[in-house]
């Protein structure tokens, strides 16, 4: 794995911390291609009971597509008369995406500085955002004539509603901490310097929990936002049917019982 993303797992929780602070986290290849494979890892490691997700220095999470690489295969591609320089989404975006919204597991994103393009669209496939009172959010993809990728298309009408999404990716700006919380955009905002002690201790106590439950919740909640109630009624009694037959449920219940606290084993 490329020393631009660091992957560490320890107590249960996988932590994937993109380590370009210099490039502020922009995404070059070698980035991208570590960041799919460190949550590929995650996703398929069964000690791994959550993800946390954050980003080296103060001034960014993440500001998306690494422009001077790309403008360097857009030139290339030119020379060529070649295209394909898109490919990235396929290759890396969607891969990335998709593996932080479908694990079985939950994701929390320490957002510590600018999430921009591509950055904000993986903070936003995390299942809980805790933010930097320095921190904001851009869009960015039509401020250099491209559409939306990273999976936002998917999850910001999702969290903020498609209106406002829409105005969002029609009209970047810059959308500050205290605004993106109005928005709904994100859980917890925190002061700057206590951003990674609260990240941690959130991802720390989600990894500590019942896992079985934690997969059942997001993918009722992925499943019943676009669905009939007939359809994520259905849905509902499948996921539960699953949680009610697992250990930890029963731990649960026996530690209630006697009053006091359950300590899961994540299955």
């Amino acid at each position: 794995m490329a020393d631009t993303v660091l992957y560490e797992v320890g107590d249960a929780l996988a932590t994937i911390t993109l380590n370009r602070p210099e490039a502020m986290n922009a995404l070059d290849v070698a980035t991208k291609v570590a960041l799919r494979e460190a949550l590929r890892e995650a996703a398929d490691d069964t000690a791994v009971r959550a993800v946390l997700l954050t980003a080296a220095g103060d001034r960014a999470f993440c500001v998306g597509q690494d422009l001077k690489e790309h403008t360097a295969l857009l030139a290339e591609n030119r020379a060529k008369g070649t295209t394909g320089t898109m490919s990235t989404v396929r290759e890396h975006y969607n891969p990335i995406a998709h593996t932080l919204t479908t694990m079985r597991k939950p994701v929390v994103a320490g957002v510590n500085g600018v999430a921009a393009g591509a950055g904000m669209g993986f903070a936003l496939a995390a299942d809980y955002r805790v933010v930097a009172d320095t921190a904001s959010f851009n869009t960015s993809f039509a401020g250099v004539a491209l559409s939306a990728d990273s999976g936002l298309s998917w999850t910001l009408p999702r969290v903020i509603g498609r209106g406002r999404a829409a105005d969002l990716l029609l009209f970047p700006r810059t959308v500050k901490a205290d605004e993106a919380y109005e928005l709904g955009m994100v859980h917890r905002v925190v002061p700057a310097a206590d951003l990674a002690r609260e990240a941690l201790a959130v991802a720390r106590t989600l990894a500590a929990g019942p896992t079985v439950a934690y997969a059942g919740i997001k993918e009722a909640l992925a499943f019943g936002s676009d669905r009939s109630l007939d359809e994520a009624l259905s849905k509902e009694d499948e996921l539960q049917t699953r949680a009610g037959s697992s250990e930890d449920h029963a731990i649960a219940v026996d530690a209630f019982l006697a009053k006091r606290r359950p300590e899961y084993l994540g299955r």
